[in-house]
């Protein structure tokens, strides 16, 4: 099961006198990353690397450092971690002493690894869209049992006879929340898979 942060997380390290600083942060979009990446890298550092994941979309950037010793293994870090939704800059300023190929790719895909291993993690659910309609008294129970079980409003419509909601939920919880709805309502709210 894919994983995204609940919120941004760093790694410090020294490696031969080099320092690094390790940046792991969430992603509502993939667009957002060019502005995160602006936002969080050092202009006055020697190396701003970094890769993000957002879905099937990625990209990588080793700013500088030889081919493939930077922005790859950030990458291969996020991978292996099992993380989306995600953007991890590696900051460096050099210290003089050379780390060479190997070297390099050990400190930014080590830093990464470390970074996101250490993170608060939130598990990505496939969410399915789904109908309902309640009355006014229903709707405060209704939206805790969503939230109880990790589901999202989508949208709440008001009418004269009551509310109707699109709301978003995990396949796994369906039955659940059906059950709950039932219980609250004598039967009365059901909930409909949205576009059948």
């Amino acid at each position: 099961m894919p994983f995204t942060l609940s919120e941004p997380c760093e790694y410090r390290e020294e490696i031969k006198k080099s320092r690094f600083l390790t940046l792991a942060l969430p992603l509502a979009n993939a667009a957002q990353a060019q502005a995160l990446l602006e936002r969080h890298s050092d202009p006055a550092a020697t190396h701003n690397c970094w890769a993000w994941k957002f879905a099937s979309l990625y990209r990588s950037s080793d700013d500088g450092e030889p081919g493939g010793t930077a922005g790859r293994p950030i990458l291969a870090a996020i991978e292996a971690q099992d993380c989306d939704q995600v953007l991890v800059i590696v900051t460096r300023w050099y210290g003089g002493i050379q780390l060479g190929t190997g070297g390099l790719a050990r400190a930014y895909g080590g830093g990464a690894h470390k970074c996101l291993q250490a993170a608060s993690r939130i598990a990505l659910v496939e969410r399915v869209m789904l109908t309902c309609a309640c009355n006014f008294a229903e709707l405060p129970l209704l939206k805790l049992r969503l939230v109880e079980l990790n589901g999202v409003v989508e949208q709440e419509a008001f009418t004269a006879n009551g509310v109707e909601l699109e709301i978003a939920l995990g396949q796994a919880d369906i039955a659940t929340l059906q059950r709950q709805l039932a219980d609250l309502s004598r039967g009365r709210i059901l909930l409909e898979r949205k576009g059948i």
